[in-house]
């Protein structure tokens, strides 16, 4: 893999840790600026909305600009953003500042998938997008821990600070590292990409990103009172917990772009089942610790086991200069689903069966999900002659 993959992967692990730090740090931020747990949990809520939003806006104001450049203006967008974060005199300014950092996150991600597989050999493409995503990994096993203790220890404003200092260390590496594209850029045509957008397989693709996640974060979201309600483990213990789970999600990732290298769609579908069966296991599997954890570690592995591929699958089925939009979109619907699995779980606690059934529930996304892929695999094989899939439709500017 060419070392410009590791600069994109070095502004995906700033992004990850901005995105989910202030889970650790939600005590913290509340006390300081005189707001409720509840308050500060939003916090959350906007910078997903602020990814949601951010990515079609964000694409279609870069468009005409050549991919390397988007590239930086977005990471430095993220280190002001990080920088307002960390100086926000009051709640609304720091929400404020979240949301103005979460603009770059799905347009980030959207281009630089695209610049991934442009920088690598088409069966690697996959795992090229993979390996960028590693940043995010990383950032839940290394990043977060390492923040929240940061914050807890000099005040959560050192946090932001340093996420700061990654994003700026993200802007040298990729100004020195991604290729410049050798042809001027093709002029944005966004009805096109919009109609590219609209065709029926990329919305079933978005659809299955968004199914899919949707059951993940309908039980992380609320991983910590399972642990503690159901299973019976001390608050210390999630901490630990989780860096199981942070391992997981290295695992998961790296495997599902190897494996989508090889059948994409038999890695879709696949990756989708095995994370149906392990969050319903996973309801019996929380009555024991040591299943519990074992379980924890492989929900990481089967929820990033589906990021790689999912991703490859839209910007297979987008073609051409809409690429760009479509890996965006699907960035965003990636947290389109964050926001309704927590919504979900909620539901279940509160006005359903409770905490016990969440991962039951949860299950039956991915489900969902699986019979979404299934459907645009069949659609596409009666109107191609079931050769969907074998060729890419990829196409990127020429680097070097």
């Amino acid at each position: 893999m060419p070392l410009a993959l590791f600069a994109l992967t070095a502004g995906a692990f700033g992004i990850g840790v901005t995105e989910f730090i202030i889970m650790g740090l939600l005590l913290e931020v509340g006390t300081d600026l005189g707001v409720s747990i509840a308050a500060a949990g939003l916090l959350i809520s906007g910078y997903a909305l602020g990814v949601v939003a951010g990515a079609p806006l964000m694409t279609a104001l870069t468009a005409r600009w050549p991919r390397k450049t988007a590239l930086l203006v977005l990471m430095v967008i993220f280190t002001v953003g990080n920088v307002a974060c960390a100086l926000a005199p009051d709640y609304h300014t720091l929400m404020a500042a979240r949301v103005l950092t979460a603009l770059a996150h799905g347009t980030f991600f959207g281009v630089g998938s695209v610049v991934a597989t442009g920088l690598v050999p088409p069966q690697r493409r996959a795992s090229a997008i993979a390996v960028m995503f590693t940043g995010l990994t990383v950032a839940s096993v290394l990043g977060v821990p390492f923040g929240t203790w940061l914050g807890q220890a000099y005040g959560w404003r050192a946090s932001f600070w340093a996420v700061a200092a990654v994003g700026l260390l993200a802007v040298l590496v990729i100004a020195a590292l991604v290729p410049a594209e050798r042809a001027a850029p093709e002029a944005p045509d966004l009805r096109r990409d919009l109609r590219a957008l609209m065709r029926r397989p990329v919305l079933l693709g978005l659809l299955t990103t968004v199914l899919g996640y949707a059951g993940v974060f309908a039980v992380f979201t609320y991983i910590a009172p399972i642990l503690t309600q159901i299973t019976g483990f001390a608050d210390s213990a999630v901490s630990p917990i989780l860096l199981v789970f942070g391992v997981g999600l290295v695992v998961g990732n790296l495997l599902g772009g190897r494996l989508a290298d090889r059948r994409l769609q038999a890695t879709v579908l696949g990756s989708l089942a095995a994370l149906a069966v392990v969050l319903g296991l996973m309801t019996f599997a929380l009555h024991s610790r040591v299943l519990a954890v074992i379980f924890v570690g492989l929900l990481g592995v089967a929820a990033f086991a589906t990021v790689a591929p999912l991703q490859m699958w839209v910007l297979e089925r987008a073609r051409g200069a809409g690429q760009s939009l479509a890996s965006s979109f699907n960035i965003a619907a990636f947290n389109l689903g964050n926001a309704i699995g927590a919504w979900l779980g909620g539901a279940v606690i509160t006005r359903g069966p409770g905490l016990g059934a969440v991962t039951w529930v949860a299950a039956l996304v991915p489900v969902a999900a699986l019979a979404v892929a299934w459907l645009a695999i069949r659609l596409e094989g009666s109107t191609h002659g079931g050769q969907a899939g074998g060729s890419s439709g990829l196409s990127s500017q020429p680097l070097h």
